[in-house]
Formats: C-alpha cells, sequence, structure tokens
C-alpha cells in the first residue's frame, strides 16, 4: 500500500495528443469474494473535436464497475481523464477507449462506461459501452 501511496503523491500531468493510460493506477479490492458496483460520476471530462480541432467537447462520464481484484484508484483516475483535454477525438473513439483502458487496467467482472456529451449543434449524443467479464 506504501508504494501506492507513493506513486500516487507523485503523479504528473502533461498535456499530449494522446491519453494516458499510464496514469492509471489499480489498488488491490478490499472485498474480493463480495460482489458489489462502484458508480464514478464526473462532469469534468474534455477533449478537442477532431473536425474543429479548436472547440472542446465536454461530456459528463457514469463510469459503473464491478471488481475483481482490482479497483481503480480515483486521483490517478482524475488524471487520466484530465490527459484527454488536448487529444482530437470523436466521441465513439473516446468513450471506447476509456473502457478499454479501464479492462486492462483491472479486470473488472462487469463495466459499463456511459458518455453524456454536451449538446452541440442542437443534438445531444449519449454513448454507452460495456464489457462482460469472463
Amino acid at each position: 500500500m506504501e508504494d501506492t501511496r507513493k506513486r500516487v503523491k507523485n503523479l504528473k500531468l502533461s498535456y499530449r495528443k494522446q491519453p494516458q493510460k499510464e496514469l492509471l493506477i489499480t489498488m488491490p479490492n478490499p472485498y474480493p469474494d463480495r460482489e458489489y458496483e462502484e458508480e464514478i460520476i464526473t462532469s469534468e471530462f474534455t477533449s478537442l473535436c477532431p473536425l474543429n480541432p479548436g472547440q472542446p467537447d465536454y461530456a459528463t462520464l457514469t463510469i459503473k464497475y464491478v471488481p475483481d481484484r482490482k479497483i481503480l484508484e480515483l486521483k490517478s483516475l482524475k488524471f487520466y481523464l484530465a490527459s484527454y483535454r488536448m487529444v482530437e477525438t470523436f466521441y465513439e473513439e473516446a468513450t471506447n477507449r476509456i473502457l478499454d483502458d479501464f479492462v486492462e487496467a483491472i479486470k473488472p467482472r462487469r463495466m459499463e462506461v456511459m458518455a453524456d456529451w454536451n449538446i452541440r449543434g442542437g443534438m445531444d449524443t449519449r454513448i454507452t459501452v460495456r464489457y462482460q467479464g469472463k
């Protein structure tokens, strides 16, 4: 646990053209034999529109997962999501990539990422992607 604390304390975010999945830190699930769902909601997600890179896109993300052996450390999750700030990406790509990066990091039993993108051009877009473990 001391190693995790040190890694979290030393997290550094620099904005790049690609999201930084290496920022994700995991911790042991304190109740690996119990099935429970964790839900994380943030309204601070932003990326750049690839067709008009000066135009930011904003979304509220809802992340629901049933952990297996690992859980996401929340400060590292915040930094990972913030790493999208200068990334040019379409809604579908961002939402699917976030799910893929989380699944790779913690290998949950189940996971769902829902991105509710702010209205642009009079259209409200919501994308939901799911992972069902083995």
